[in-house]
């Protein structure tokens, strides 16, 4: 099988961890455990999440007199180069005889897309309420709540295409594993000369990841995070695991647009397009997850078994 495999950024950097190296580095392994049995039976694409990480690096260019100069389409790369480059690192250790590339990945916006109008994606670290309101008023950021703390929201546009997607079929095809399209890949719009350029944002790594499952024809897309499954009543009283869904049972429910939700639609998007499987689970359990026995698995058909291919 082709199984594209998108890790949650909260599965690589832990809500109230030091976003230190070495911490990060400790969950890469978890996660290059987790994934290399797939990838010694079937094509792998890793992609991954960025949002603690451009958002400290975000502060960190902020702290220099020429911060200016360096927007988030910049940071993007920059922090999907460090997050590859660890990933990449990790992975080979766990799979000494297979050849692994990382691999910077522009995905095309519309710089018309609404999203530029309302900043949704929370990124960096979490702030007291005083904290944010300085930096509001020093780097003119927005924040929005997230738990019992703040978060800088910066914009995040539908992804529209996959702008290395030949060269990552190609890389595939000579057996090598991929990591690509981290934090949702570097935002970029097509100007009037038909050049590239760079816009202020980060694109939502789950959509992104549905869109380059889609171009691959993969045969199953895997949304890794933190918990186990998708649940019917989160954060009530009696939350039940959902094991199997069709889209359209999904969409029918309502989901944290911060967290959950997008991984919900993603999901939904590749199965309802594609006729194939998506499933969300726990990172640890990703053999499980892309077995069917963990995780929620989300297909287009109706009264599907577990067992049985969608």
């Amino acid at each position: 099988m082709k199984v594209v495999a998108a890790l949650g950024g909260n599965a690589l950097a832990r809500r109230g961890e030091p976003l230190s190296v070495s911490t990060q580095r400790a969950h890469v392994r978890d996660a290059a455990r987790a994934l290399a049995p797939i990838a010694r039976e079937h094509a792998l694409v890793v992609t991954h999440g960025n949002g603690p990480q451009v958002g400290l690096l975000a502060l960190q260019a902020n702290a220099v007199s020429e911060s200016r100069e360096w927007p988030l389409d910049v940071l993007d790369a920059e922090s999907e180069g460090l997050i590859g480059y660890l990933i990449e690192q990790e992975l080979a250790r766990e799979l000494p005889q297979r050849e692994i590339a990382t691999l910077l990945t522009q995905v095309e916006v519309h710089r018309s897309d609404p999203a530029f109008l309302t900043p949704t994606k929370p990124i960096g670290p979490g702030y007291g309420a005083a904290e944010a309101d300085r930096l509001t008023q020093t780097l003119g950021y927005r924040f929005a709540r997230d738990g019992e703390r703040w978060r800088r929201v910066v914009a995040s546009p539908e992804p529209r295409r996959i702008r290395e997607l030949g060269t990552i079929r190609l890389l595939l095809d000579a057996g090598v594993v991929v990591v690509c399209g981290g934090g949702g890949g570097i935002p970029v719009t097509v100007t009037a000369s038909g050049g590239l350029e760079g816009v202020e944002a980060v694109i939502d790594k789950d959509l992104s990841a549905a869109l380059l499952a889609d171009g691959l024809r993969a045969d199953a897309l895997l949304l890794l995070t933190d918990v186990d499954a998708v649940y019917d009543g989160f954060g009530t009283d009696d939350p039940r695991p959902i094991r199997d869904a069709t889209p359209e049972e999904l969409r029918a429910r309502s989901y944290p647009p911060g967290s959950m939700g997008p991984k919900v639609e993603a999901a939904c998007r590749f199965a309802a397009v594609t006729g194939r499987f998506a499933a969300i689970g726990a990172l640890e359990q990703a053999a499980e997850v892309l077995a069917g026995a963990a995780g929620t698995r989300v297909c287009r058909r109706q009264g599907f078994r577990r067992e049985a291919p969608c």
